[in-house]
């Protein structure tokens, strides 16, 4: 019985739905905990692109 409990323990063989689900709940955690910072961020990051862009875009229109 001892050699099968030890056996078991280190088996690691593929992944389990239970480690599946708790990288899931983790990565859930991360995204809650950090949305507003990342959504501002993204957001100002997408604001300096696009107004890049549009100087850009009218450089070129006033040649």
């Amino acid at each position: 019985m001892k050699n099968q409990i030890i056996a078991f323990l280190k088996d690691e063989d593929g992944q389990t739905s239970t480690e599946y689900i708790l990288l899931v709940a983790v990565v859930a955690l991360i995204v809650f905990k950090f949305k507003d910072k990342a959504t501002t961020r993204l957001g100002a990051i997408t604001d300096s692109v696009f107004d890049g862009a549009d100087s850009w875009v009218g450089d070129l229109q006033n040649q």
